[in-house]
This record gives structure tokens, C-alpha cells and sequence, in this order.
């Protein structure tokens, strides 16, 4: 059989619709042509390569893909869903993460992190495999025996399930059987909705009568640290105290940030993913002019560490605690600072969700107001600071 300048076809007669399509490179390939029973739609299906399949082969493959259009079933679709049930939940964490813009390294970070850790038995099995049987096992396994089977984690048990439950609704959505229905109708992780461990949220912060105390500990501390390190680590506790910012934003904050002649600084890429600029009080502002730049390092609370600032001042917390009566860490700071501006100094909570750099849930300031530049709230920044004092 001689290639021609386009694709030719040649149809035999049985089954109707099965035929060799050759191209002018001479290749030949076996196909199936026919319309999907009640979809109107024709498909062409490719069978395979001429001398990978015998005629005999081929023929038996079209009479397969046959019977499936009569059923209205699209063989191209099949072929989906059979892609579509291969996919691990590995491939769909992998999938999620890389989606452009959609989620800060951190959220990135814990979703990976219960993957391999949480169900790394799991992370490799279809995720259309995975059971409500499953789910209930695995969560209460780390009620009671946490990920090393040593001591209950409920609070990783209802993270992990969380992180579980959003990747299986994303598969769902991401693929489909042939039908058209979802890869996955119903997530299995809805049957833990009886079996959850409702968690007591977190109040754990420096107690009124303890925020002089502790104040005063951290500038007689101050006074006499040599350290560099030291000195940052004990500034950046100060700085978490006189703005509420969460220790990631604080603690990466740098120096081109920082515009003390404006009495502000700027955040690009905070958690709620608003770039927004925080007023600073006179303190703050005096707490910076304090601190001496390091040639070559950024950041405003340097260390000698691989990150290039100080991450987590443990040591400090751990010295803190014992001055405020009870363990703190640097989150607690934060809601330390939300109690000194709403029972303390008795500022709007809409004003301090800003201040404290939350996402309001009033709808006038989320969407009248100017939320990208809060200078407008120093006189509230002030007032925080003047109590710590």
C-alpha cells in the first residue's frame, strides 16, 4: 500500500465503522469511526499501530469500543476516567499545591507535610480508594496514638482531615467518569462529621496584672543583652507586643519595609494576601531607631542563623513564661495585643481585625474603606502602646 500526499482511510465492512488510517509517511494505524448512541457525537477512536495489532486484534477491540457507543458510553471518555481512577493522592496533593498564587508557602508547607507524614500509607493509593472505613480508622488513630503512636493529637487529627477533605473535593472537580459525574461523589472524609473532636480554642495570652511585669522584663533585659542575637531576639518580642503581628511577619520583616519618617511599614504578601501598611506607635518607631543595620543583611531583627533573621526565640518565651505565670509563645503575644486594644483600651473590633491585620467581616470597611493603608489608625496603635508603658 502505497502513502499518498493526505491521511487516507480504508473501512472494511465488518464491524461497520473499523477501518486503517494511513499517513503520507506510510504509517498505519487501526481505528473505529461511528456516532455515541443518544449523544449525536461521532468519535474516532484510535485502536493501535499496524503489526503492534494483528487485523483479528484490532477488529476485536472496535467490536469493544462498539458495544460502549451503543451503551452511549464515549470511548474517549472511558479513557479518561480509567486515567482519572489511576491518580494517586500524591498526584493530586502535587496538583494542588502548584497552583499559581493560590496558597502562601506555609499553607503549602502543612498540606505536603500531612501527606507524607499523616497518610504516607495513603499518599501512593488511588485516591477514589480511599474509604469512609479508612478516614475513621486513620482519624482516630491519631486521637489516641498521634502520628508516632505515643500521645493523642486531636488538634493534627482535625488539621490533617481538613487538608484531606479540600484535596478529594479538588479531585472530584478535576476529574470525571465517563458519564460526566464526579470522579468522586461523595468525600469520605464527611463521615468523621460525628466522630470530630470539637476543640476549645486558644485564649492563651499574657494575663492583665502580668503585661507590666513582663513589659518591664524585656527593657531591663534589653539594657544589658551583648548578643546579638539576643538583642534581636528580645526587640522582636518587644515589636510583637507594640504591633500584634504574627512572628512570621515580624520576624522576616526588613529594612526596606520599614518608612519611619511616614510612621509606617509595609507588608506585601501578609497571610490574607491584602498588601496593606501598619501604623507604628513612638515606641515602636523609637524601638527601631535603636536597632543597629548589619552590613549585608536585611532584615531588621538579624541572626547569625542560615535564615539570615531570628525565626523563633524559644529561649526568650521559655525565660517569659516564667515571668508572666504561664507558657506563652510568640502567637499568644499577638492575642495579648488584641485583648490590650478591645477590654483594655476599648477600640472597635473592626479596628483592631485591621489592626491586627485579619480579614473584617464588616462589610462597610471590607468594601468602602481604604484597607491597603491604615495610617489612619495610629492615634488606636498609640493608645495600645501607651498601656504597655
Amino acid at each position: 500500500m502505497k502513502p499518498g500526499t493526505k491521511d487516507e482511510f480504508h473501512w472494511d465492512s465488518e464491524p461497520r465503522g473499523f477501518g486503517l488510517r494511513v499517513t503520507p509517511t506510510g504509517k498505519m494505524t487501526f481505528i473505529i469511526q461511528r456516532r455515541v448512541e443518544g449523544t449525536g457525537k461521532e468519535a474516532r477512536i484510535t485502536i493501535g499501530a499496524f503489526g503492534v495489532f494483528t487485523v483479528e486484534q484490532a477488529r476485536d477491540a472496535a467490536r469493544e469500543h462498539l458495544r460502549n457507543m451503543r451503551m452511549g458510553l464515549d470511548p474517549r471518555e472511558l479513557k479518561k476516567q480509567t486515567a482519572a481512577l489511576q491518580v494517586t493522592l500524591a498526584d493530586v496533593c502535587t496538583a494542588y499545591v502548584g497552583r499559581p498564587g493560590k496558597l502562601k508557602a506555609t499553607s503549602r508547607q502543612a498540606i505536603e507535610r500531612h501527606v507524607t507524614t499523616t497518610f504516607e500509607a495513603w499518599k501512593d493509593k488511588q485516591i477514589a480508594s480511599i474509604t469512609e472505613e479508612m478516614c475513621k480508622a486513620r482519624y482516630r488513630e491519631m486521637l489516641t496514638k498521634g502520628l508516632r503512636g505515643k500521645k493523642g493529637a486531636p488538634g493534627q487529627a482535625n488539621q490533617a482531615f481538613a487538608v484531606l477533605g479540600a484535596l478529594i473535593n479538588y479531585a472530584g472537580r478535576q476529574h470525571r467518569r465517563a458519564d460526566g459525574s464526579p470522579l468522586i461523589a461523595h468525600n469520605p472524609v464527611a463521615a468523621l462529621k460525628d466522630d470530630k473532636v470539637r476543640l476549645k480554642p486558644r485564649t492563651t495570652r499574657v494575663l492583665d496584672p502580668k503585661v507590666g511585669a513582663v513589659w518591664l522584663a524585656l527593657r531591663e533585659w534589653r539594657a544589658v543583652a551583648h548578643n546579638r542575637d539576643t538583642a534581636s531576639s528580645i526587640d522582636l518580642v518587644r515589636f510583637l507586643l507594640l504591633t500584634g503581628l504574627r512572628i512570621s511577619e515580624a520576624s522576616a520583616l526588613k529594612w526596606e519595609q520599614v518608612h519611619e519618617d511616614d510612621g509606617c511599614f509595609h507588608l506585601p504578601n501578609p497571610k490574607n494576601s491584602n498588601p496593606v501598611s501598619m501604623p507604628l506607635s513612638q515606641q515602636a518607631l523609637a524601638l527601631l531607631a535603636e536597632r543597629p543595620r548589619v552590613d549585608g543583611n536585611p532584615y531588621v531583627f538579624p541572626s547569625w542563623g542560615k535564615a539570615g533573621h531570628i525565626k523563633d526565640p524559644r529561649d526568650l518565651m521559655r525565660k517569659l513564661s516564667g515571668v508572666a505565670g504561664n507558657p506563652i509563645n510568640p502567637h499568644d503575644l499577638r492575642r495579648t495585643y488584641t485583648n490590650i486594644a478591645l477590654r483594655q483600651c476599648r477600640i472597635e473590633k473592626f479596628r483592631t481585625d485591621l489592626l491586627t491585620n485579619h480579614i473584617t467581616r464588616d462589610v462597610t470597611a471590607e468594601h468602602y474603606f481604604d484597607t491597603s493603608n491604615l495610617q489612619w489608625l495610629q492615634p488606636e496603635a498609640q493608645q495600645i502602646a501607651d498601656f504597655l508603658d
